[in-house]
Formats: C-alpha cells, structure tokens, sequence
C-alpha cells in the first residue's frame, strides 16, 4: 500500500479491510471516542468494516482523501487516524486524528496533525482547514494550536462544548 505521509515516527496511507482489527481496537476504546461524538457507534466488527468502506474509501473516491491509517514506523501498526475529511455543510476541510492511548503523551500527535496539514496544503492544495476540539481535551486543545491553527469561536453541539480552529 503506498505511503503517503511519512514522519520521523510515523506513516500514513488509506485504510483496507486489512485493517478491520485495529480500526475496531481504537474506534471502541472508550478513553480514544469520549470526546469525539461518536462514543459507542461501532460495537461490532461489521460496524468497523463499514466505517472502513461507507466511510473512508466512500471518501476517498468521492473527495481524494478522508482519514488515514496512522501506522507507528517502529511496530508497522495501525494505532489510530489521522486526515482530512471534507464537511458539506461547511463546504471546507476538516483535520482529525486519533491514536491508541497507550501512544498518548509523546507528540506523537503533533506529529500526525502538523505533517497532514502539509500534505493538505502542499500535495491536495487545501486551505481553510478547520479543526473542533471538546474544551475538556486539553491535549487535542494544544495540538491544534502548536500547529498553527487559531481558536476562533467556542460553542455547543451534541453536548459538548467545543473549542473551533481555523
């Protein structure tokens, strides 16, 4: 499968079926979904194969990107997302990303999220990216900031209180 972010630490290329364990490990962690508004929507395997294909690949059909299988170099596993995803009611790209805990807390992160925000800009020539992140989510909160995105609004959906960066 071809790359297509690389980091020091990390690689990044679409989702295959061949990633059904993993994206079912991370998408029903509930310390990984808690802030993401999708907490509990996958509970099965099925529910992971359809995200992979309704999702994801729908995506990059349709748009020439979506969220990306964010593998660790040293291990070659599949531990988490990270990509664009196009937002129709916005009319405008959307950045997201997220790992496995147990990968937290070593800019790993800022890693993914600052090198797809290059491949957005220099590879898909996208700009106007946003990015929401719950208030709660401190970490996600920084990321998004050290990456040089500016917190313009903060406001409520779907129970949550959401910090919005442009």
């Amino acid at each position: 499968m071809t790359i297509l972010i690389e980091t020091p630490r990390l690689k990044m290329r679409e989702f295959t079926l061949d990633d059904l364990d993993a994206v079912y490990a991370f998408s029903i962690n509930e310390d990984v979904t808690k802030y993401t508004g999708d907490l509990g929507l996958v509970k099965t395997k099925q529910d992971a194969v359809n995200v992979i294909t309704n999702v994801w690949q729908a995506e990059y059909k349709k748009y020439g990107y979506a969220r990306y299988a964010l593998l660790c170099k040293e291990t070659d596993k599949v531990i988490g997302f990270c990509g664009i995803k196009y937002l129709p009611n916005e009319q405008r790209p959307d950045i997201g990303y997220r790992m496995l805990p147990e990968y937290w807390g070593k800019g790993l992160g800022y890693e993914a999220v600052k090198a797809t925000m290059d491949y957005a800009k220099n590879v898909l020539k996208l700009d106007n990216l946003i990015a929401e992140a719950v208030v709660e989510n401190i970490a996600s909160n920084k990321i998004l900031l050290k990456a040089g995105l500016k917190h313009v609004d903060t406001y409520e959906r779907g129970g949550f209180t959401l910090n919005r960066y442009e």
